[in-house]
C-alpha cells in the first residue's frame, strides 16, 4: 500500500512536460543567448531534460521596475507561450534581478491573469546570485558621490530596475510586496539561490580569465564596496534573503573556486555541470 500511495504520489511529475527557462538580469536583451548566457553554458545545462530541445531563453527589458509590463508582462507573456507549446512543468534559472521579476510573479497571482497558470507549471526556480535583498552598489550609483554615479553609469547600473535594487527600497517590497523572505508568506514553488562569494583577478590565476578577464577587474573594484562576502555586484546576505540556498559556490564548484557575479552566469569551474546534474535529479 505505500509503495502504492508513494507511486501516486510521484505519478504527476512523471507524466508531466518539462521544460526548462533562462531568464537574465537586469539589462534589455534582445539576443539573451548568446550576449548574457552564451551557447556553451545553456547547451551544456539543458541536456538534463529528457528532450534537451525543451527550453526557452527569455528576452525581455528588464532594465523595468520589476512589476512593469516590459519586465513582469514580458517574462508572463514568454512563459505562457512556453507553457502552451506543452511544456506544462518549468524549472526557471535566474541570474541577478532575474529572480526578483519571477518573485514578483509567484508573489501576485492577482496582478496578472496570466500568473495562476505560470506560478501552477512552476516546478523550481534556481536563483543564480540573486539579487535578493538589493544592493549597496545601486545606493551609491544614485545617491552617492559624483565618482561613484560615474562608475556606475560607466558598468551599466543606471536604470530603474538598478533605483529598485537599492537595500532600503528592496527590504520595502520584500516585506510588502514579494514572499520568500524572513517573515513573510513562503513562496508557492521552491526558491533555491546559488550564492557567489568573492572575486579572484590576480592576472597570474588562469581561474581569473574564466567568463572573461576584464570583468573580474571590474568586479574587484566594485567588491570595495562590499562585504568581504560578496560577488563583485552582490553581498552573499541579499542573495541568500529568499529561498532556501542551494549552495555557496565554493562548497560544491570545480576546485573550490568562487564565482563572481558575471562567472555565475557561465560554464566556469563545473556550474553547468552542476545545473546539468540538478535537472536530471528534479525530474
Amino acid at each position: 500500500m505505500r509503495s502504492l500511495m508513494l507511486a501516486l504520489l510521484w505519478a504527476p511529475l512523471a507524466m508531466a512536460d518539462p521544460g526548462l527557462v533562462f531568464i537574465h538580469g537586469t539589462g534589455k536583451q534582445t539576443n539573451a543567448l548568446d550576449d548574457y548566457w552564451t551557447r556553451e553554458f545553456v547547451d551544456s545545462v539543458r541536456q538534463g531534460l529528457p528532450d534537451p530541445s525543451r527550453y526557452l531563453v527569455v528576452n525581455c527589458d528588464f532594465d523595468q521596475y520589476m512589476w512593469d509590463d516590459q519586465a513582469a508582462g514580458c517574462l508572463a507573456s514568454q512563459l505562457t507561450g512556453f507553457i502552451n507549446q506543452g511544456n506544462d512543468s518549468l524549472i526557471l534559472v535566474t541570474h541577478s534581478n532575474g529572480g526578483n521579476v519571477v518573485r514578483w510573479i509567484l508573489s501576485n497571482p492577482t496582478w496578472d491573469g496570466r500568473y495562476p497558470s505560470i506560478i501552477n507549471a512552476t516546478h523550481q526556480v534556481i536563483a543564480l546570485a540573486p539579487s535578493s535583498g538589493g544592493t549597496p552598489l545601486a545606493d551609491a550609483v544614485h545617491n552617492g558621490t559624483v565618482f561613484e554615479s560615474t562608475l556606475g553609469w560607466i558598468l551599466g547600473y543606471d536604470s530603474d530596475a538598478v533605483k529598485m535594487q537599492q537595500v532600503s527600497w528592496m527590504s520595502h517590497y520584500n516585506q510588502n510586496w514579494l514572499y520568500g523572505t524572513s517573515g513573510r508568506p513562503t513562496l508557492p514553488t521552491a526558491f533555491h539561490p546559488v550564492i557567489g562569494s568573492d572575486v579572484d583577478s590576480a592576472v597570474w590565476d588562469s581561474d581569473s580569465y574564466c567568463g572573461g578577464y576584464q570583468y573580474q577587474v571590474a568586479l574587484e573594484v566594485t567588491q570595495n564596496w562590499l562585504d568581504d562576502c560578496s560577488d563583485g555586484f552582490l553581498e552573499c546576505r541579499s542573495q541568500s534573503a529568499a529561498g532556501t540556498p542551494w549552495f555557496t559556490d565554493t562548497d560544491k564548484t570545480r576546485g573550490s573556486e568562487p564565482l563572481s557575479h558575471h562567472q555565475s552566469r557561465r560554464a566556469c569551474f563545473n556550474l553547468d555541470t552542476l545545473l546539468r546534474n540538478r535537472v536530471e535529479e528534479l525530474l
